[in-house]
């Protein structure tokens, strides 16, 4: 239900654009209120289920996403609607992290890249059904209805809560100001990005959200150092593997999903698709890791999850440049079939085996922090890809006309396609890690790097 929701809104954009008459700017705010509250607080939720019980705040985060679907879906307005996707954000950033701690919770060390591939394959699905169901229901009903149907389903899991196992972590503390800094942070600079082409790159707000919302950043980065509870422990960090993961675990993001955020509208705006037969089109790419997520986690226990994050990479990057090199108002669908294929396959590889590669470079007793780091790094590196798509879009096009569409779509699959190569190169130079199941907590050739005392500190 998470993963639907972050690409639900893809397909209903078109029909949301015309309704509450908003422009592209507009448009980014529906999708990144929800990515950058998701981003923002993934590690509070984690801290708080390590702290209060993964279980109970399981169900405190559904209570939170199910009321604010119901909030988004009678939005009279952008501005309530925005307010609402950022409520579902944080709702969200409770849920995802703990689905993955409280699945390792109950899953063998020897078994967790096959479970992680299982949990991969369920978001994937959720990534492939998000612009289908966000299609046929805008088509049959209308663009409210992406919101309400996630009530039902929020209220009967709701009721089977009491079956899942209550477990607790090894980091249940906060760090109220690193909340504040990177909360207020990363809200100034995606606001910079998203309004700078509209109002100028010199205007006033646009400067103080670029270079204040940096500065608070790089303070969180410092502040961490020092807290006595920080949000990521800086310890983590001195592990070149999960260093280097938590990199290429925000760029995969930033050219996906950044590709994705326009190639829906493309398929509407562009080659005329009614919203369901957009949805359906995706699916060539969206569907793909529900086939390569399952077998990546079982290969990433037999041979680690460092080859498979940089064939992901490769594809990812090969698929999403093509669709940049071939895109024209006038492109028949069938072409984009090849790389759709390619680019989906990809995804589907990187994603259980880059979650497995964190859980592996992390000491034991801090499996949820760095699953909430991994996850929170993935979620700002979507926020920060639709924002610089959307700035892209803006700079070289525009609805004006189908040219200008196009010209607009391929800047922002160019930019896209590189950052995901240079993802690559990083991933080259990740060490080899073990397979899980033989050893925890490091990779081959590295030593655990959290020094004692840090760690005697974080209590369950």
């Amino acid at each position: 239900m998470v993963a639907v929701d972050t690409l639900v809104v893809t397909t209903a954009l078109p029909e949301m654009q015309r309704h509450l008459n908003v422009g592209i700017s507009g448009l980014e705010w529906i999708v990144n209120s929800y990515t950058l509250t998701f981003a923002v607080f993934l590690l509070v939720g984690a801290a708080l289920g390590d702290r209060f019980g993964r279980r109970l705040l399981l169900g405190l985060g559904l209570v939170i996403f199910t009321g604010a679907s119901a909030l988004a879906a009678a939005a009279p307005n952008l501005g309530t609607l925005a307010g609402s996707r950022a409520l579902q954000g944080f709702g969200a950033a409770i849920i995802m992290p703990l689905t993955m701690t409280l699945l390792a919770s109950v899953v063998p060390a020897e078994k967790r890249g096959h479970a992680f591939g299982l949990w991969g394959a369920m978001v994937g699905l959720g990534i492939a059904l998000g612009p289908v169901v966000g299609g046929s229901i805008t088509e049959a009903l209308s663009w409210q209805w992406i919101f309400w149907i996630n009530v039902p389903i929020g209220v009967l899991l709701l009721l089977i809560m009491p079956l899942v196992r209550e477990s607790r972590g090894g980091a249940g503390r906060l760090d109220p100001l690193g909340t504040l800094l990177i909360t207020v942070g990363l809200f100034g600079v995606v606001y910079g990005l998203i309004r700078g082409a509209e109002l100028g790159w010199d205007d006033p707000t646009i400067l103080t959200g670029l270079i204040g919302g940096g500065v608070l950043v790089l303070a969180f980065a410092v502040w961490e150092r020092y807290a006595a509870a920080p949000m990521v422990l800086p310890s983590l960090f001195r592990s070149r593997g999960f260093t280097l993961t938590t990199v290429i675990a925000m760029i995969m993001p930033f050219g996906a999903f950044a590709a994705v955020f326009l190639g829906a509208q493309y398929l509407q705006t562009i080659m005329g698709y009614s919203p369901l037969e957009a949805g359906v089109r995706t699916l060539p790419m969206t569907a793909m890791p529900l086939i390569a997520a399952p077998l990546s986690g079982r290969l990433s226990d037999k041979i680690g999850g460092k080859p498979l994050v940089v064939l992901g990479l490769a594809l990812l990057s090969s698929g999403i440049g093509w669709i940049g090199l071939i895109a024209t108002p006038d492109l028949p669908y069938g072409d984009l079939v090849p790389p759709f294929i390619l680019a989906g396959f990809g995804l589907g590889l990187f994603m259980p085996a880059v979650a497995a590669l964190a859980i592996n470079f992390a000491p034991a007793n801090l499996d949820g922090v760095a699953s909430g780091v991994t996850n929170a790094v993935r979620q700002v590196g979507t926020v920060l890809g639709v924002a610089v798509a959307g700035v892209m879009f803006a700079e070289y096009g525009g609805f004006s006309s189908p040219q200008s569409f196009v010209d607009g779509l391929v800047a922002a699959h160019k930019v896209a396609a590189v950052a995901l190569a240079i993802g690559l190169l990083v991933a080259i130079f990740i060490p080899r890690s073990r397979p899980q199941g033989h050893g925890h907590g490091h990779g081959a050739g590295e030593q655990s790097t959290a020094p004692a005392p840090e760690l005697a500190g974080v209590k369950g």
